[in-house]
């Protein structure tokens, strides 16, 4: 334990000065692209807002940074005493990429860049008091998420996967990863489910069944729940409404609203919604799950 506080002293201790009025700090990954990352970041931020609590959403996937159509913000951030001001949409603060650069103009960094403009995200954009700030990050394991755990103290990760077998290794890839640099794994959601007919109501499982599930099982982690495929999420993230905010009492809405109060409930946030849910704290706080 000695030699684990030692390897991940120093980044921690360094970090804790970027956002020092941030209570926790959520990364959201992927083993791939594809699998709805943002969709459930998007949502889950606004879930946690409308259950009270003081949310930021950082939009760190630096190559295809699209948090700002899905929450609805066209317009940019702007700057006061040198620094800049996060954008407010749904109640949530976010910042991304999309705001800095034009729509066209392809990201190709290397390394030290993707670090220099990920520290600026923490450094220079005031985000004040936060319960919460969701980091949407790049699909994968590469600079952004490596870089990310030497700036700031992250509470945990988030990871988003899909119903296939194949879901077991894409997220043992990325729990390695995460392992590596002693950020516990907060849970496993399963997007894109299953699929109700809006007309008979018939439940059709499109990408197989439960590999969310069974790998965190296999895993020894969290599953925080499933969320559905449904025409209704993607229209709300095209249009900048997200399911959360454009149909609350939708089952979509609630499958997001229960993760989230499930990971508040965790981390002893502030969100006061939904039914209480008996704490997993004991499997988050253990070291990983045996392979």
């Amino acid at each position: 334990m000695a030699e684990e506080h030692s390897h991940s002293g120093q980044p921690q201790q360094e970090a804790a000065n970027l956002v020092p009025d941030v209570k926790h700090v959520i990364a959201v990954s992927s083993g791939k692209g594809g699998v709805g990352k943002s969709t459930v970041a998007a949502n889950l931020a606004c879930a946690l807002a409308q259950a009270g609590a003081k949310v930021g959403l950082l939009d760190a996937d630096l190559y295809g940074p699209n948090i700002p159509m899905m929450m609805g913000s066209a317009s940019g951030p702007e700057q006061k005493d040198g620094k800049i001001l996060p954008v407010e949409s749904h109640g949530v603060k976010l910042i991304s990429m999309a705001f800095l650069v034009p729509e066209e103009t392809p990201l190709i960094w290397r390394g030290p860049m993707v670090h220099q403009y990920l520290q600026a995200f923490f450094r220079d954009v005031q985000w004040g008091a936060l319960d919460y700030l969701l980091i949407d990050l790049p699909p994968g394991t590469g600079d952004v998420q490596l870089s990310l755990s030497q700036m700031v103290p992250l509470a945990g990760a988030i990871t988003v996967t899909t119903p296939q077998e194949v879901a077991l290794y894409d997220v043992r890839k990325g729990m390695a990863m995460f392992q590596k640099v002693n950020v516990p794994l907060l849970g496993i959601i399963e997007n894109m489910s299953f699929f109700v007919c809006g007309h008979c109501g018939e439940r059709t499982e499109i990408f197989s069944h439960g590999g969310g599930e069974r790998a965190a099982e296999k895993l020894g982690v969290p599953f925080l729940g499933r969320i559905p495929i449904d025409p209704a999420i993607r229209d709300g993230g095209d249009s900048g409404h997200p399911i959360v905010v454009a149909d609350p009492a939708s089952p979509q809405a609630a499958a997001f609203r229960s993760i989230a109060q499930k990971l508040s409930d965790e981390l002893g946030g502030v969100a006061q919604s939904g039914p209480p849910i008996e704490s997993l704290l004991k499997k988050i706080t253990q070291p990983f799950g045996k392979q």
